[in-house]
């Protein structure tokens, strides 16, 4: 398969995005002042819970170095010391500042309704840094209320607890283990360069096989070659594939989409997803997309790349996270300035991972 031809400078497709670039985001103009009336909590159950780490909500760089090379105690010592001063936003921050932004449209259309993102800390930090990482929630006026702060402890085992419908960390071990214990999870990149996102429609990209669906047809590849990939797909074209650990996860914002839709509002809707796979639609794209109908499912955009590079079409989507099983094309994703993040599962696994490429500065 040839990979796609250079591409020549284009502007964004997004209309509008141009003044977004412009414009400072409005993350670097909040202050330490917490927000004056904040929303009601939903109920864990009745919300879409993502729990996020603290090391993929902020940048926590000098402090993971200290305690590496010092331990926990000077750590939690350097962290009282400096708990006034707020850390700077990390990879997962543009994500969550959107799940908020929805959350402000469906508030406004159903006042009622408990049907919305609710974000929940979950760190292994002892609690000793936790008026820091308050501290820092309040100056950017972050709506995160529910913390774990489990001491040293893995948080893993309290997501469901937390009724958790994504989990997303820096640390690849503890994502491991709550794929292994059936929890949508991805460890989650910083991009290479900063790239300017929409702040008033949330945008995630899914690759398909061993996200979405299963790795049924990377198996086959592996075993078969593109060919015998070729001639099972077409066999079993009518037959969906098996879930993928992040097929709950797109349920939940197709879910959250519908309700926009009810009010007439489907081309302004403040939820884009979008399906960036390998696959060929020609010979294999009609399994993924009649997979995705059987489950009453759709993405509003689908891009079959046939084996070419997946960044150059990241770089115009601009989602704020694209999943991936494979490290390979989160690595591509994050030189194209495109937050990526790694979903371990599937046979693409190996015990060797690749290292992520350098990261971007941190926003100040």
């Amino acid at each position: 398969m040839e990979p796609g031809e250079p591409r020549e400078p284009q502007e964004p497709r997004e209309p509008g995005l141009e003044a977004e670039a412009a414009a400072t985001p409005h993350w670097e103009k909040a202050n330490s002042v917490a927000p004056k009336r904040k929303p009601k909590l939903p109920k864990p159950q009745n919300a879409v819970t993502i729990a996020v780490s603290s090391r993929a909500l902020f940048h926590m760089d000098e402090e993971q170095r200290i305690f590496t090379e010092r331990g926990v105690e000077e750590y939690v010592r350097y962290q009282l010391q400096h708990e006034n001063e707020p850390f700077s936003p990390g990879p997962a921050f543009p994500f969550v500042k959107a799940l908020e932004a929805v959350n402000q449209r469906l508030r406004e259309l159903y006042p009622d309704s408990e049907d919305v993102f609710d974000i929940v800390l979950m760190t292994n930090n002892h609690a000793q840094v936790g008026v820091r990482l308050i501290n820092s929630i309040n100056h950017y006026d972050l709506f995160i209320e529910r913390f774990c702060m489990t001491g040293g402890n893995s948080p893993i085992c309290y997501l469901k607890a937390y009724h958790a419908n994504l989990y997303l960390s820096a640390d690849a071990e503890k994502v491991q283990e709550a794929i292994d214990a059936g929890i949508a999870a991805a460890t989650i990149f910083s991009p290479s360069k900063n790239v300017v996102v929409s702040q008033t429609q949330l945008r995630v990209a899914f690759d398909g096989d061993a996200v979405l669906f299963s790795d049924e047809s990377e198996r086959i590849f592996k075993a078969q070659g593109l060919h015998g990939f070729f001639e099972h797909e077409k066999a079993h074209e009518n037959k969906p594939l098996a879930k993928g650990p992040l097929k709950g996860f797109l349920e939940a914002l197709g879910r959250l989409q519908k309700k926009f839709y009810a009010k007439g509002l489907r081309l302004e809707c403040p939820i884009r997803t979008y399906l960036v796979t390998a696959r060929s639609a020609a010979s294999s794209g009609a399994r993924a997309l009649k997979t995705l109908r059987s489950w009453g499912l759709e993405t509003d955009e689908a891009l079959f790349l046939a084996g070419a590079p997946k960044g150059p079409v990241l770089e115009k989507i601009r989602p704020h996270i694209f999943f991936d099983d494979q490290m390979f094309h989160v690595a591509g994703a994050q030189e194209m300035g495109t937050v990526a993040a790694h979903v371990p599962y599937g046979v693409a696994q190996t015990p060797r991972r690749t290292s992520p490429v350098k990261p971007a500065p941190p926003v100040q």
